[in-house]
């Protein structure tokens, strides 16, 4: 007599029939609890679970518990860094998952969608979290196509970064120490720079965090920010992070506010205003930054007006 499939497989099962589909493991628990009701039944009366919800909750963190064994046993099965962890189906390598998403970027087609995914489509959702954080931070797009700059074909790619921001320091501060702090040319604001992907793994981490030390070396703040990164990346991140200072934000598409820094930056105390100024230089984008962050010393009050949501892709 065949013995019954653990829930691990059955697991397996539903994501190989939904490939290079992600679910939480919360998500992965309705559908168990949807498919095997007396097995849930069961469950949650043997567990003295009070209700369905308790129960559903039960599942997801086994689900995330037994996550390595479900991974050993079915190679196949990739899930995702950080908050909340979703679980995948792919028969693509890494290398391959990557050249999926930049086919996509490039213009091409996924199977089940017309519309193309690029990353201008996270950089709204960027925008919206950094103005719904404690921290808020006026963001900015740099086009690199406005540059008339001349290093080949991707001279332009390692320049500039996808998005800069503007934080100011005197939000809620009185008139006189406004004042005060404009007297003494102190500090008022700190300048942030922002690389955006749609996906980072093991094949292209350090292509794309090295990108952003290079566009972001003239900021206080520099983050690397994708929508989704992988398990296989995030040993490398925080190496990284951890000599070179570069944070990590993991947006949610679904609901920006969602959002967070998964690895903080290391604040540089001075900007690097010869390299601003090459950026500038060649780029009316990174010149019109400037002048925001030159009125706000002068006016000492962003206007939202000033600083316009990103249009995602989809939108153009």
């Amino acid at each position: 007599m065949a013995s019954k499939p653990s829930r691990n497989d059955r697991i397996f099962e539903f994501l190989k029939q939904n490939p290079e589909q992600a679910f939480t493991a919360y998500e992965i628990a309705e559908w168990f609890f949807e498919n095997y009701p007396e097995e849930c039944k069961d469950k949650q009366e043997n567990s003295n679970l009070d209700s369905e919800k308790d129960l559903l909750w039960q599942l997801a963190s086994e689900t995330g518990a037994h996550r390595k064994n479900l991974q050993h046993n079915h190679p196949e099965i990739k899930t995702t860094e950080g908050r909340p962890r979703k679980f995948y189906y792919t028969e693509k390598s890494e290398t391959e998952e990557i050249e999926a998403a930049e086919h996509l970027e490039n213009g091409g087609f996924s199977d089940d969608s017309v519309t193309p995914k690029k990353e201008a489509d996270l950089y709204p959702v960027l925008y919206k979290y950094l103005l719904s954080e404690d921290t808020v931070v006026y963001a900015k797009r740099i086009d690199e196509k406005k540059s008339s700059n001349k290093l080949g074909k991707d001279g332009n790619h390692w320049l500039y970064p996808d998005l800069v921001g503007l934080e100011p320091l005197n939000a809620g501060w009185i008139p006189e120490i406004k004042d005060c702090v404009k007297e003494l040319r102190d500090k008022l604001a700190r300048l942030w720079s922002f690389e955006v992907k749609l996906e980072i793994n093991s094949a292209n981490v350090r292509k794309c965090f090295f990108q952003a030390v290079s566009n972001s070396s003239w900021a206080n703040f520099g983050y690397l920010v994708a929508e989704n990164i992988a398990e296989s990346a995030w040993r490398e991140l925080r190496i990284l992070s951890a000599t070179h200072g570069i944070g990590v934000i993991k947006l949610d598409k679904g609901s920006p506010s969602d959002s967070y820094i998964m690895i903080p930056a290391r604040q540089r105390m001075e900007i690097d205003w010869d390299a601003a100024n090459r950026l500038a230089e060649v780029n009316a984008d990174f010149q019109g930054f400037l002048k925001l962050v030159r009125e706000f010393y002068q006016i000492r009050e962003p206007k939202l007006a000033d600083w316009p949501e990103p249009i995602s892709a989809s939108k153009d």
